[in-house]
């Protein structure tokens, strides 16, 4: 075991604030990842590449800070990041195989991240670091495995990516990508905000006191079983037809399919659980400047609740209800109120001590997909489809998407193919059969079977 505290190749934050919105204010949250890579990192190479991408990023290395009035900061203080090393000589490989998101009730990644103390952030600490990396070399496969931990109150998982990026690139002397992250942000006034919204934005107006989510939270993950579930480029491409070609996303397909399924064969005579809505979780970067420029680190995320389904067994009434609710979020009208709201909503979470309210709500799905981003092709320090991703946790009907992983076949690496995509989420046990006996029969017969 080593360890090291990687300082910026130039210190360039000179103690400057960065006052954060109550977007931002998800003092508890971090994200967690694992990137899998079938040969040497080089460290020094490596202690380098994150030194200079530091100083590009010295938001990343600086500290959190509560002053009276309900203000919260980002000290940029130009500490160092902890980056740790460790050997392991026991395991034969990397245990897990292609499914990127990891069932934590089945394997726990712990071993493999040193994480962001983030309960120290809800006692105003300003002395942990908001960013932790771990390598650890399994030695009888020589594979290299890279953890990291994000504080979420540094950023969602856009801002995350592009900082492990511009790692990634600089590492194998590539120019970082644009545009440089911008770190000032909009603070929203009081008076910005609309009341009416609310009920649109569950997660944020059905929060729950701290202890009481965390003991709800737990037991929803015992009780349903996790889903992988893996789709072709071919597959998505054929549901987008379907479900309605190019008036619609793959995601919107994509997402409108899982729901016709759980619709048609699991919940067709349960109308407490027939899923009439999505909440979906919508990244708002560029749709304005004035309200996040594309550079944007900071959590630039809403979710939205759409309208109930014309028809919840039908694949085009679903689907173009879900993409009708997003278009509202691409007019700056609709986005500036919405984003308003959201920001005074967490700010009074955070003052009453309360937690976000991860669902699932009655007769709504949650989606949060990153279908749009490729983790293991942008983070592979070099590695071109042969780093692999994973990620832990997601709840009941809540679809995570990813890309597909690279899939080793003995000592072969198969051709990659990068648009496929898998979904996770929890189902009840109940119903989980019924739902599987469905998707593969339709597999089989390339969906010509389901209701459009």
């Amino acid at each position: 075991m080593a360890a090291w505290l990687v300082l910026p190749s130039s210190p360039t934050g000179n103690n400057r604030r960065v006052e954060l919105s109550g977007l931002d204010l998800s003092l508890i949250l971090r994200i967690d990842n694992i990137f899998v890579y079938p040969a040497e990192l080089d460290i020094d190479r490596f202690k380098d590449a994150l030194s200079r991408t530091l100083s590009l990023w010295p938001f990343v290395i600086g500290r959190f800070l509560k002053l009276d009035g309900g203000h919260y900061f980002i000290e940029m203080s130009d500490n160092g990041i902890p980056f740790t090393y460790a050997e392991n000589s026991e395991l034969e490989q990397w245990p897990l195989g292609n499914k990127v998101v990891v069932d934590i009730i089945q394997y726990s990644l712990e071993p493999f991240i040193d994480g962001v103390q983030t309960m120290k952030l809800m006692e105003s600490s300003n002395d942990e670091p908001l960013f932790r990396l771990k390598l650890t070399h399994i030695v009888k496969s020589n594979e290299w495995i890279l953890g990291t931990s994000w504080a979420h109150v540094l950023g969602d998982a856009a801002s995350n990516l592009r900082f492990l990026n511009t790692l990634s690139r600089l590492y194998q002397q590539l120019e970082p990508l644009a545009p440089l992250p911008i770190f000032e942000r909009r603070l929203w006034r009081d008076e910005e905000a609309d009341k009416s919204l609310s009920p649109l934005l569950k997660e944020l107006s059905n929060a729950k006191p701290f202890r009481e989510m965390i003991q709800v939270f737990l037991s929803r993950e015992e009780t349903h079983e996790q889903l992988n579930l893996h789709f072709s480029s071919k597959q998505l491409s054929r549901l987008r037809e379907l479900a309605g070609g190019d008036s619609v996303t793959i995601q919107d397909a994509l997402s409108s399919y899982i729901i016709l399924l759980l619709n048609t064969h699991c919940f067709n005579n349960d109308n407490e659980r027939l899923i009439l809505r999505t909440d979906t979780v919508i990244n708002f970067r560029g749709v304005s400047d004035l309200i996040a420029p594309v550079g944007l680190v900071s959590d630039a995320t809403i979710v939205l609740s759409s309208e109930n389904f014309d028809d919840p067994l039908s694949l085009t009434s679903i689907a173009k209800t879900i993409r009708r609710s997003i278009l509202q979020t691409r007019d700056p009208k609709f986005l500036e109120p919405y984003v308003a709201t959201s920001d005074r909503l967490k700010r009074k979470i955070l003052r009453e001590h309360q937690l976000l309210n991860l669902g699932p709500f009655p007769n709504d799905v949650i989606v949060n997909s990153n279908l749009r981003y490729d983790w293991a092709h942008l983070v592979d320090f070099g590695y071109t489809d042969k780093c692999r991703f994973y990620t832990p946790w997601t709840g009941r009907l809540y679809f995570r998407v990813f890309r597909l992983n690279p899939i080793k076949d003995g000592n072969q690496w198969l051709p990659r193919d990068r648009d496929g995509a898998e979904v996770a989420f929890r189902i009840a046990p109940d119903v989980k059969d019924k739902f599987l006996s469905a998707w593969q029969k339709d597999i089989v017969e390339n969906f010509t079977n389901i209701k459009l």
